[in-house]
């Protein structure tokens, strides 16, 4: 048991988590969540929006955990995409608030940075407001957007302190984003929690290899996560292309696994880089089939190239290939080196053609290979497993229940926000 922390089972606690940018279970961060605070005798709901293939029933209840989605269309194209897509999003967020009724803590997951708006009802009726900072969202502007500290800038940056000034505790995926949130934010240390997103581990059991995957090349690569803007697949793209043409490998086949905004564009590229035959993209695809992949592959890619947002940023595929124990060929990035430490190789930030000369380092070195895959998966299991996320997060929720001076959601009563200096 990860020890008392105001046990919903005896006190009837509830909460409520807000999601915008993916729907749940989908969103493995916040399903690992919603599970720990159900073992932990929390009352979860959780308003999402729906999938467009998976998670689309409007209502469903799974392992315990009640799940409010709403119909949402993706933006496309620039920044007035996102204004319509985030209008539509409070508007059903504040829909189903009002349906579910006063919760004890209501719990919101960036991006954007405007889910304090929806919780202000909650708020006023007692409950407690927790700031889980998936991404910093002034840094993901600059890096997706390319446009500058501009007005719309501005605003992000003042969503943000908005949604600081509103939380009662602040949850951060790693100790850079603590830094930011005690600095930027003005919170108190004390307020802030680390919370890892760490691998469901039974989600990533390795499985034999199958030596078909690799297309009857001797070497797999595989590139797994979402394909935006700024997740630096064009990098990988054109390391690979180095790969062929300046280091002569020819040896290896390519498999790219996930979607995202930039997916048809990444495509695209490959043809033009005359890597078709090489390079395959998948898309989603059921976990049993990643599994499988990530277990024939010889290296695996993390491209994401160095921005304000990445280079303090905790990548997931990084943890999932060191859950899956492969090797990985990174950027120096700050909080890589942070996850991976020597389960990975780093080429200097944003240089294609040395990111392709670890690859070959690798492909040459099986034993390097093996030594990598165990350290990554002894990280898992030890310092960044999800024992110790659990334990940080149930210590969060029980921060901000001291502070709480209502018996029952539903009543005003509610002590002030602590002042900070």
């Amino acid at each position: 048991m990860l020890g008392d922390t105001n046990s919903g089972a005896r006190h009837g606690r509830s909460a409520l988590i807000l999601v915008e940018n993916l729907s749940v279970p989908f969103d493995r961060r916040v399903w690992q969540e919603c599970l720990t605070l159900r073992d932990a005798g929390w009352t979860v709901h959780v308003i999402c929006p729906q999938g467009s293939k998976r998670d689309t029933e409007p209502e469903a209840v799974i392992d315990g955990v009640r799940i409010h989605r709403y119909p949402l269309r993706a933006a496309t194209g620039g920044p007035a995409g996102y204004l319509k897509e985030y209008g539509s999003a409070l508007w059903h967020t504040a829909r189903l608030i009002r349906k579910i009724g006063p919760v004890h803590v209501v719990h919101a997951c960036n991006p954007p940075d405007l889910l304090f708006l929806a919780a202000r009802r909650l708020q006023r009726r007692g409950a407690r407001f927790i700031f889980d900072q998936h991404d910093l969202v002034p840094e993901l502007y600059l890096s997706r957007f390319d446009r500058g500290e501009d007005l719309l800038y501005r605003a992000v940056c003042a969503l943000e302190r908005r949604t600081y000034k509103a939380a009662d505790i602040v949850l951060a995926t790693n100790e850079s984003y603590r830094d930011v949130a005690v600095s930027r934010g003005r919170q108190r240390p004390e307020d802030v929690f680390v919370v890892r997103s760490a691998p469901a581990v039974e989600r990533f059991q390795p499985v034999p290899p199958e030596p078909e995957l690799k297309r009857g090349k001797p070497h797999l690569l595989c590139y797994l996560g979402v394909m935006g803007p700024q997740d630096g697949v064009d990098y990988a793209l054109r390391a690979l292309a180095k790969l062929r043409d300046e280091f002569g490998r020819t040896d290896w086949h390519a498999v790219f696994v996930g979607a995202g905004d930039a997916f048809d564009a990444m495509v695209e590229l490959s043809r033009e880089l005359g890597l078709s035959e090489q390079v395959q993209f998948t898309g989603r695809i059921p976990d049993a089939d990643l599994v499988r992949y990530l277990s024939t592959a010889d290296v695996c890619l993390s491209p994401d190239p160095r921005n304000p947002l990445n280079d303090v940023s905790t990548m997931n595929k990084v943890l999932e290939y060191m859950a899956m124990g492969r090797a990985i060929v990174s950027f120096d990035l700050k909080e890589a080196r942070v996850s991976a430490g020597d389960a990975a190789v780093y080429a200097p930030a944003n240089d294609e053609a040395e990111f392709a000369k670890l690859i070959t380092v690798l492909l040459d070195d099986p034993e390097k290979r093996a030594q990598m895959g165990r350290i990554g998966q002894e990280r898992i299991s030890g310092p960044l497993s999800w024992r110790n996320s659990q334990e940080s997060l149930l210590a969060a929720y029980a921060a901000a229940c001291r502070g709480r001076t209502a018996a029952a959601p539903g009543g005003t009563a509610r002590t002030g926000k602590r002042q900070r200096s």
